[in-house]
């Protein structure tokens, strides 16, 4: 699993004050994996979080069309493909 920073040129605007960001697109079985989790986690915790689809951001298709679902904490990538909750739970508390 990856952690790094995304790409200056994609910013968040759609959800600028969510903490955690699911980028991932519709009818992706992963994705609602991966939105379960964090919904779970996120409600949880009282984080904010909210979702980008590669179907409405051609810089976001760009640099994760064949890694959806990508999980990122204040921009920065923590999981991709699969978000396992404990990890995720931890690096929210840390």
């Amino acid at each position: 699993m990856t952690e790094g920073p995304l790409s200056d040129t994609v910013a968040q605007e759609d959800t600028p004050d969510a903490r955690v960001i699911l980028v991932g697109k519709p009818d992706c079985h992963l994705c609602d994996d991966a939105r379960r989790v964090i919904s779970a986690v996120c409600d949880d915790l009282g984080v904010s979080w909210g979702e980008r689809s590669i179907l409405d951001d051609p810089e976001l298709a760009d640099e994760f069309w064949d890694q959806i679902p990508v999980t990122l904490i204040d921009g920065s990538i923590h999981n991709i493909y699969r978000v396992d909750e404990s990890r995720l739970r931890a690096k929210l508390m840390g």
